[in-house]
């Protein structure tokens, strides 16, 4: 789509497809910001900016605004190649900084800075929270601040649009940061055609087809089941809510031994992850009894689209897959485990995170105009969100030699979503977890319990 604009440096738009629209809606609601905080030792030097700049140079995407089309109701990208993001950091002082980490937080609660910055960031979706208000120009779908935590650590922030950042983006924008500022002078990967196409336009003919009486049971299949699924136990459904984390870590012992127990049954660590989770939290139920719990796993669908995408191409290229599961509360670990991962295999064998696209993200639509269909006008889709496959992460020589002591990297979950999305990474043989949830929908204390349960069982598990 060609485009009219006073600014000479815009190249072209395109409009959004099915799934980038549906994360605008989601970000309006509070689900949707992407945020990957790095505690350094240092304080960024030039060669960030220079960083920045090279990264924006390799993606395209990172350069685009976000436009609303008022009259259309539809969103667009506008690319625009004088975008510097180098030039565009936020710079906030010890004081300010100070503030933010005292800010919301009880005096009881120790939690480093990286993740109290973290929790910050996630939401601040104000800049994407009222398309009306965007301007012809539209806005970044991409910031950077760095906060000096004392005269010597800082801790660099980058938000993002979910709808140019699914898990796959950030994690090759985090190993390609580290890359660049470990050389003194970065060099641009090439990159060509990043951002040209949605995820529906890349759908290789024939994988989407589906008859409209099969929608229409699908969609009312999925209707109905919302309805019989148990939900972890409000706490407050009525006050504004804000996206907070509970982070869990395991031994490199116990982690071996958990990626191990998944290798010898034939299924993923996502299954052992949502049959923890399911354990965990309906131990905590007072109302015994089966339970059904709803559980997505997103996947990502680069290397089936045509042509496959590879891990460095930018933007939003995953899809969901919804199953439910019955869960008494006496099955084991591994008994459970399996038959969630089974469960979602199935499902995608049969293409359903292909076929069943469209019906979730109108499904997803809905429920974000119409809060009152969730329990409670909770907006909370399933219990729990996992990805397939784990971030696997061997970069700690790099991070150790450029200063960087810590990172999390998560997305905003207080809109639309579940009671818990896990961001699950293997770092240096151990696995850490974050717990994403709605607060005060959900409290802290909740979560750190199931957390530590999900811990207890894990270790259990692997002895």
């Amino acid at each position: 789509m060609a485009v009219s604009d006073h600014n000479a440096a815009v190249q072209y738009a395109r409009s959004l497809g099915n799934t980038e629209q549906n994360w605008c809606r989601a970000v309006t609601s509070g689900t949707g910001v992407t945020v990957l905080a790095l505690q350094l030792n240092n304080k960024p030097a030039d060669n960030f900016q220079k960083t920045l700049n090279v990264l924006q140079k390799s993606h395209p995407l990172l350069a685009s605004k976000l436009h609303y089309d008022v009259a259309g109701k539809t969103f667009n990208f506008i690319r625009n190649a004088a975008a510097q993001l180098g030039s565009q950091i936020t710079f906030h002082d010890a004081a300010e900084t100070l503030e933010i980490l005292r800010r919301g937080h009880k005096t009881s609660e120790i939690s480093p800075p990286v993740q109290k910055i973290l929790e910050h960031e996630m939401n601040m979706g104000e800049n994407w929270s009222e398309p009306d208000t965007f301007p012809c120009s539209g806005v970044d779908v991409v910031y950077v601040s760095v906060y000096a935590v004392s005269d010597t650590n800082t801790v660099a922030v980058l938000r993002f649009h979910t709808s140019i950042c699914d898990r796959t983006t950030a994690v090759s924008l985090l190993l390609e940061l580290l890359r660049l500022q470990s050389t003194a002078e970065p060099e641009e990967i090439k990159n060509s055609g990043e951002g040209d196409a949605a995820l529906e336009s890349l759908i290789p003919v024939g994988l989407t087809k589906k008859k409209i009486w099969a929608h229409g049971r699908d969609l009312l299949g999925y209707s109905l089941s919302s309805f019989r699924l148990t939900n972890m136990e409000f706490i407050n459904s009525k006050s504004s809510r804000k996206s907070e984390v509970v982070r869990l870590q395991m031994n490199q012992h116990i982690t071996s031994q958990i990626l191990a127990g998944c290798k010898s049954r034939g299924i993923k660590l996502c299954g052992a992850l949502c049959a923890a989770t399911m354990l965990a939290v309906h131990s905590t139920s007072t109302k015994k009894g089966r339970k059904k719990y709803g559980v997505v796993t997103l996947t990502d669908c680069r290397s089936i689209l045509h042509p496959p995408l590879s891990s460095h191409h930018f933007g939003f290229y995953h899809s969901a897959i919804l199953n439910t599961h019955g869960v008494k509360g006496n099955e084991g670990l591994w008994e459970l485990a399996t038959s969630c991962f089974s469960e979602f295999s199935r499902s995608k064998t049969s293409n359903k995170h292909i076929t069943d696209m469209g019906d979730l993200n109108f499904l997803m639509a809905k429920a974000i105009d119409n809060p009152g269909l969730t329990p409670s006008s909770s907006l909370r889709t399933s219990l729990v969100s996992v990805f397939e496959d784990p971030v696997i992460d061997d970069s700690g020589d790099i991070r150790k030699q450029i200063g960087v002591e810590d990172y999390m990297g998560c997305a905003s979950a207080h809109g639309i979503g579940p009671s818990i999305a896990i961001f699950d990474t293997i770092r240096d043989g151990k696995l850490v977890c974050i717990l994403v949830y709605p607060s005060p929908l959900h409290s802290r204390e909740q979560m750190e319990d199931v957390a530590s349960k999900i811990i207890d069982l894990f270790s259990r598990a692997g002895q």
